[in-house]
C-alpha cells in the first residue's frame, strides 16, 4: 500500500468554521490577520498545506499545528508571501542614494564615531538588506569612516537562513548592475554569494514586529508590504513604535503601493519623484498641525 496517501486531497474535508479557527489561531499566536481580502488566497494555502502534509480535515489540521511549534511555523510560512527583489522599487532606492543619505551625512559629518543604521523589517530572504548596503556603500562618501549597521528582520527561520547565506541564483541579480556584481558578489557553482565584507554589516534577527522588542534608534527604517498583515489597530501600534524607533529627521519607507494617509502618527510626508518618504521630524514636541510636504510631485 504505498499510494495510500498519494492525493489526500480529494477526500480531505476543510469547512469554513475550520478556516476561521485557524485564522483566529494565526492572530492570536502571530498576531497577523487573514482578512477578507484574502480569503481566496488564503482557504488555498491552507489546503495546499493540508495535502502537505496527508491531513484528512481541518481539525486535524489544527490538532497539528497546536501540538508543534514547528507545524504552526510552516503553516505560517506558507501563507506569508516572501515576493523580493533586489532594488525592488527603483524609487525608493534613487530617494536613498540622492536625499536620505545625503542628508544623514551632512548631519553627522562631525560626530565620532559616524554611525548609520537602518532597519529592514520585514526582510524576508535578504535581498532588501543587501540592496540597502549596496545603495550605502555606492552612494557614501568615505563609507568606511562610517560605524554601518543594518538591522534585517522577519518573523520567519527559514526566509531568514537563506538571508543569511547571501546565496542567489543569477537570474535574482537582474536590477543590479554588472559594476555592483563584480563589486559585491562572489561567483559561485549556482550562482551568486554577497560577499562575506557586506553580509558582516548586517544583523539578522527573527521579529515578530506585533511584538514589543527595544533595538535602539535609526536614521531609516524599511517596512516594504508588512504592515497589510495586521489588523487597524496592530499596524497603528507598530507605527507609532517606528516613529519612536527612529532619530529626529529620520525616514520611514513603505511599499509603492502602501500610505500612511489617514493615520494619526505624526510622521511628515515628503514627495520625491515618483516616491514618498514618511519623515520624523525634526522638532522634538512635533504638534498636530498640517503636515509639511517637500519635493516635486
Amino acid at each position: 500500500m504505498p499510494n495510500m496517501k498519494q492525493h489526500p486531497v480529494t477526500t480531505a474535508r476543510l469547512t469554513e468554521t475550520e478556516l476561521d479557527e485557524i485564522r483566529m489561531l494565526i492572530e492570536q499566536r502571530s498576531a497577523i490577520l487573514f482578512d477578507s481580502s484574502r480569503e481566496r488566497f488564503f482557504s488555498a494555502r491552507v489546503r495546499e498545506f493540508l495535502e502537505e502534509k496527508s491531513l484528512s480535515s481541518g481539525a486535524e489540521l489544527l490538532r497539528h499545528v497546536r501540538g508543534s511549534s514547528i507545524e504552526y511555523e510552516a503553516l505560517l510560512e506558507r501563507l506569508l508571501t516572501q515576493e523580493t527583489s533586489f532594488f525592488r522599487y527603483p524609487a525608493v532606492f534613487e530617494a536613498l542614494e540622492k536625499k536620505i543619505l545625503p542628508e544623514i551625512q551632512e548631519k553627522k559629518f562631525w560626530e565620532n564615531p559616524r554611525t548609520l543604521r537602518i532597519w529592514s523589517a520585514g526582510c524576508s530572504t535578504g535581498e532588501e538588506p543587501y540592496s540597502i548596503v549596496i545603495a550605502i556603500l555606492d552612494a557614501l562618501k568615505f563609507a568606511e569612516a562610517w560605524d554601518i549597521e543594518i538591522l534585517a528582520t522577519d518573523i520567519s527561520r527559514r526566509a531568514l537562513r537563506h538571508a543569511e547565506r547571501g546565496a542567489y541564483p543569477r537570474r535574482s541579480l537582474q536590477e543590479v548592475s554588472l559594476g555592483q556584481v563584480e563589486t559585491y558578489f562572489t561567483a559561485t557553482k549556482h550562482g551568486f554569494q554577497v560577499k562575506q565584507r557586506i553580509r558582516k554589516l548586517i544583523s539578522f534577527a527573527q521579529m515578530n514586529l506585533a511584538e514589543s522588542v527595544y533595538v535602539g534608534k535609526f536614521d531609516c527604517i524599511f517596512c516594504m508590504n508588512v504592515l497589510m498583515y495586521f489588523s487597524e489597530e496592530r499596524r497603528l501600534s507598530i507605527l507609532r513604535r517606528f516613529y519612536d524607533a527612529l532619530e529626529p529627521g529620520g525616514y520611514f519607507l513603505l511599499g509603492h503601493a502602501e500610505s500612511l494617509s489617514n493615520v494619526p502618527v505624526k510622521f511628515e510626508p515628503v514627495v520625491l519623484g515618483d516616491c514618498r518618504l514618511y519623515r520624523r521630524p525634526v522638532s522634538a514636541d512635533a504638534r498636530r498641525e498640517p503636515v509639511l510636504v517637500e519635493g516635486a510631485s
